[in-house]
């Protein structure tokens, strides 16, 4: 009598959503993809996309499997690709060769190059594939990749270190610190899963930042940093971040057609308030410490809003957490 294949393991695909993590900020323009190898209620292989997008996670789970993926599950956090490389063979291919039992997929690839044709492909060779399994965490997970695919741009995510009263600096200028040790230490964690920093002018010629990630173990995972200014002929030699291959942008349009997944936009107030102007932000990272300032320096500069009523309906709170003695508020574009 046969024996029916359990259901797939919602938290076997959390696990691959966990190991796409690892991944976060170092595969674009290649999503950053999970992939775990179950067989017999054991997990044989797993892997993650590695650096610069190759290889993909489900070779790297493959190759540790070896002949244990012949009917083996396989979870993957995103579609298997459909389309030949010069920098390896499609997914789909791979995994037809290892002739696993079943495909559990979270979501569909929204990469025209793919987009279902990874499915269809598994399918016609006999292999089980079940969509949607932790869809709406793994789309959480690959954000950035898909407002890439949808909107032509990467992600934007804009940080804001304020007081109490929404201030970015004294009037002075001064501004470090505003927030304590953790609320720093977290936003370089941040730092180390985006593709680019993005500061103004305003911010390179007043502050002179670094833009890198200044967490032992993870200076590697500094982003690529970015300027963006329509009247800057270059970038300083003398500028801290010009030996790391700084990109100049002379408009938010340059935004689209990077190839990025997302972009983490740390100053100032006015490229702030243009990129919210420009709807072009699609989520907030709000430091918000316990201090006062008063009426100068704003974090966000104008934004364009004609009547109150507009400015509502457009943010949606997802997340607050504490970092010593500041609060994290997480905004998502609605």
């Amino acid at each position: 009598m046969s024996t029916a294949r359990p259901l797939p393991d919602p938290r076997r695909m959390r696990a691959a959503i966990a190991m796409a993590a690892r991944a976060r900020g170092l595969t674009s323009p290649n999503p950053a993809v999970g992939c775990l190898i179950v067989r017999n209620g054991v997990t044989v292989g797993t892997g993650w996309t590695q650096h610069g997008g190759r290889p993909h996670a489900e070779a790297v789970a493959l190759d540790a499997a070896g002949s244990r993926a012949g009917g083996a599950d396989i979870y993957v956090t995103l579609e298997p690709c459909a389309h030949d490389s010069r920098r390896g063979p499609a997914c789909a291919d791979l995994l037809i060769a290892a002739k696993p039992a079943r495909v559990i997929a979270a979501l569909k690839d929204p990469d025209p190059r793919t987009a279902g044709k990874g499915f269809a492909r598994l399918r016609a060779a006999g292999i089980e594939v079940v969509e949607g399994l932790c869809a709406e965490l793994a789309a959480r997970e690959h954000a950035g990749f898909l407002v890439r695919q949808r909107e032509g741009r990467p992600r934007i995510t804009l940080k804001l270190a304020v007081s109490i009263d929404g201030r970015a600096a004294l009037a002075s200028g001064e501004s470090q610190w505003i927030t304590g040790p953790a609320a720093r230490t977290h936003a370089h964690l941040i730092r180390a899963e985006s593709d680019l920093i993005l500061v103004g002018r305003g911010t390179l010629e007043a502050d002179d930042p670094a833009l890198d990630v200044r967490i032992a173990g993870l200076q590697h995972r500094s982003p690529r940093p970015a300027i963006i200014s329509a009247t800057l002929g270059e970038i300083p030699v003398t500028a801290k971040i010009s030996a790391r291959d700084p990109l100049l942008l002379r408009s938010a349009q340059d935004l689209f057609g990077q190839p990025y997944n997302d972009i983490l936009v740390e100053g100032g107030a006015g490229l702030a308030g243009s990129l919210i102007r420009d709807d072009l932000v699609d989520r907030l990272l709000i430091y918000r410490a316990p201090i006062l300032i008063g009426d100068r320096a704003p974090g966000i500069g104008d934004i364009g809003l004609a009547d109150l009523s507009a400015a509502h309906g457009r943010w949606a709170l997802r997340t607050t957490r504490r970092l010593g003695a500041d609060t994290l508020e997480i905004y998502a574009r609605i």
